[in-house]
C-alpha cells in the first residue's frame, strides 16, 4: 500500500524509480480507507537520506500510510526541514498510530548535555499520549533509555562501527515483532556507545529481544509494546557506512573501515546481508504494534 507525503519532497522522486507505492494526500483520499497515521522525529545530520531509508521500510504496510516529518524548535534549519518538516508545536494535540524517533547528532555528548533536551524530554512524554507505539532509533533509544528508565550509555573504547551479529533471546514465548526473523541476524552499527543487557535486565517493564556480543543490547521493548528500542540501524541502505568511512577519511580523522562489511577487504564490495530482517521487522512493528493495537479500527469509510 502507498506512502502518502508530499509530491515535491525529494524521497518521492526516488521511491517512484525503486518502485516503492508513494501517492499524495488528494489521491489517497479517494481510497476511501483511514491510512496508517505515522511521525518520524529524525534528529540525523543528513536527514533526507535517513527520511528515505525509513520511508523504504514502512512502504511495507498493509494499509496506506499517512506520513507527517516532524523536527525540534532548535534544529538548524536547512532548507529541507523548514519546507517539509513541522515543528513539534504544530502536532502537540494530534494523535498517531506509531512514530519513529531517530538518533541525536550529538555523538559523544551525554544526553544531559543536548542542547534540546528539554522538548525532547516534552516529546518522549507526550508519546506517552498521543501515539500508539513509538520506535526509538540508535542514538534516539539510549537517550529514551535513559530519560524512561534511567538506564546509562557507556562509552566505548573503539567506535562500534560496522555489520554485527546478533541473537535472539528465545524465552519460550513467540514475539510478534521478531516473528520470521532468524535466530541469528545482521545489524548495522555506528556509535561510541552502548547499552549493555545486564543493565536492561533487572527492569520488570522492559524485555531484551536481541543482543551482540560486540553491540550489546539492539533490541529492546516495553511490556505493553508501547516502546521499541533499536540501538542500531536496520534502517541503512547498501552504502551509507561506506559513505560515512569515506567522509571521514577525507575529514582526516583516524577511523578503521567498518568491521564485517566490505566483501573482498578492497573497501568497494559492500556485503549487504541485514536488508531481509530490516523489512520484516517493520512489517511486524506496522502490523502487530501500530495496526492490531492502534485504538481505532481502520476500516472503510
Amino acid at each position: 500500500m502507498p506512502i502518502v507525503i508530499d509530491r515535491s519532497l525529494p524521497s518521492y522522486r526516488i521511491l517512484t524509480e525503486e518502485k516503492v507505492f508513494v501517492t499524495d494526500k488528494a489521491r489517497a483520499e479517494l481510497q476511501g480507507v483511514r491510512p496508517l497515521e505515522i511521525a518520524i522525529l529524525n534528529l540525523t545530520p543528513e536527514n533526507d537520506v535517513t527520511e528515505t531509508q525509513l520511508l523504504r521500510l514502512i512502504s511495507n504496510s498493509p494499509l496506506p500510510v499517512n506520513l507527517t516529518l516532524v523536527k525540534t524548535s532548535v534544529q538548524d534549519l536547512k532548507s529541507h526541514l523548514d519546507l517539509f518538516y513541522k515543528p513539534f508545536a504544530d502536532i502537540i494535540d494530534e494523535r498517531f498510530d506509531g512514530m519513529i524517533i531517530t538518533g541525536a547528532p550529538a555523538v559523544n555528548l551525554a544526553f544531559k548535555r543536548v542542547a534540546y533536551r528539554k522538548e525532547l524530554g516534552e516529546i518522549f512524554d507526550w508519546t506517552e499520549t498521543n501515539v500508539t507505539s513509538t520506535m526509538f532509533i540508535c542514538l534516539g533509544a539510549q537517550a529514551a533509555l535513559q530519560y524512561f528508565y534511567g538506564i546509562k550509555k557507556h562509552p566505548l573504547k573503539d567506535k562500534c562501527f560496522g555489520i554485527y551479529a546478533h541473537k535472539r533471546v528465545r524465552d519460550g514465548v513467540t514475539e510478534p515483532l521478531m516473528r520470521g526473523i532468524s535466530d541469528e541476524f545482521h545489524m548495522p552499527h555506528s556509535r561510541h556507545t552502548i547499552i549493555y543487557a545486564k543493565d536492561v535486565l533487572h527492569i520488570e517493564d522492559l524485555k531484551v529481544l536481541a543482543y551482540s556480543k560486540k553491540a550489546g543490547a539492539s533490541i529492546i521493548k516495553s511490556c505493553d509494546n508501547r516502546r521499541v528500542f533499536v540501538t542500531g540501524h536496520m534502517e541503512y541502505d547498501r552504502y551509507t557506512l561506506k559513505n560515512e568511512y569515506e567522509r571521514g577519511v577525507a575529514a582526516g580523522l583516524a577511523i578503521k573501515p567498518p568491521v564485517n562489511y566490505f566483501a573482498d577487504g578492497s573497501l568497494d564490495e559492500v556485503k549487504m546481508n541485514w536488508s531481509s530482517t530490516a523489512n520484516l521487522f517493520y512489517i511486524n512493528w506496522l502490523n502487530y504494534y501500530v495496526y492490531q493495537a492502534a485504538p481505532c479500527k481502520l476500516s472503510a469509510v
